[in-house]
């Protein structure tokens, strides 16, 4: 399980980025300033921080170079969301800018594109009697292969890597096919359903009227 550490002077964004990741199956600690973050890396070890820009004391530009020394992955997350300011991010060391506010299953989404960028998660997903390599692109269910098509696998890592948490239907389509999704399109909902028959999590990825799914787990 990767240990995430969240850096935010805002207690309600601390708390929901540790609420979120928690439940996405991560063990996530928070800190609200500086100065109480370099003292847990002191004392444990972590996967990745996610860290504010702004805040009193050390605010994030400071902190990045502090945290470097430990060869931790660092994310971005902020109000600045200026091109300068995304630009000044990435390239004093940042792997990813996240601007406030933001979609919790894009927070996750993109904590999973940075930790498998250095090898801190796993590409084998298990869910009933589901077994999911996302590196093989292979699911077998009860030891046996089952063939899904290209959007319905990239669907179900897309559920696995965002459990527990609502998608609206625009994001699935968003993230799966690219673009925005027409009006009344029945695209995602039709590409659902044939997911869970293949897979038998009929009741596992739950429908979430007027809004999309969820994969509860």
């Amino acid at each position: 399980m990767a240990r995430i550490l969240a850096v935010d002077d805002e207690e309600a964004i601390a708390n929901l980025i540790k609420m979120s990741l928690t439940r996405a199956g991560y063990y996530c600690d928070k800190a609200n300033d500086g100065a109480t973050a370099l003292r847990m890396m002191e004392d444990d070890s972590y996967d990745l921080i996610i860290l504010d820009v702004m805040m009193p004391g050390i605010d994030g530009y400071d902190m990045i170079d502090r945290i470097k020394p430990y060869g931790i992955p660092v994310i971005f997350v902020t109000a600045k969301g200026a091109l300068d300011d995304r630009v000044k991010g990435l390239n004093i060391g940042a792997e990813d800018y996240i601007v406030k506010p933001f979609e919790v299953a894009e927070l996750i989404a993109r904590v999973e594109v940075v930790l498998r960028r250095f090898n801190k998660t796993s590409d084998v997903y298990t869910i009933k009697d589901l077994v999911v390599d996302a590196s093989a692109m292979r699911v077998t269910k009860g030891g046996v292969e089952i063939n899904l098509t290209p959007k319905e696998f990239e669907i179900l890592l897309l559920f696995l890597r965002t459990p527990n948490t609502a998608l609206f239907r625009e994001t699935i389509y968003e993230r799966v096919w690219g673009g925005s999704m027409d009006y009344g399109s029945k695209t995602v909902d039709l590409h659902v359903q044939r997911l869970r028959k293949k897979t038998g999590l009929t009741d596992e990825i739950q429908s979430i009227n007027k809004v999309g799914y969820r994969l509860d787990i």
